[in-house]
């Protein structure tokens, strides 16, 4: 991905890169609390900025049934529950003639 704003994207992947699990934990708590450790509340921008990082680790660090927001669609014997949102689905257009 390309530098943008003075390099800020760089600096949030580099941050992702070398973000420590016990950091990821500490973020991903904040965000489900809406404060930090010490009790301070944390403002929209922490949150968003919080919660965009917590989502970038799961995604380069944590397998999928790990990641913030997974859902488990599967029953024990394999076949899945519901339908795959992101399957295509058949409109039926009704006339009342």
């Amino acid at each position: 991905m390309a530098a943008c704003r003075g390099g800020k994207i760089m600096n949030f992947e580099k941050m992702i890169e070398t973000m420590t699990p016990e950091v990821y934990q500490s973020l991903k708590t904040a965000v489900e609390l809406g404060k930090w450790p010490n009790g301070v509340r944390l403002t929209s921008e922490q949150r968003e900025t919080s919660l965009r990082a917590v989502i970038a680790y799961d995604q380069t660090k944590l397998p999928e049934h790990e990641r913030t927001g997974y859902i488990n669609r599967a029953k024990k014997d394999g076949s899945q529950h519901g339908e795959d949102p992101l399957e295509p689905q058949i409109l039926k257009i009704l006339n009342d003639n």
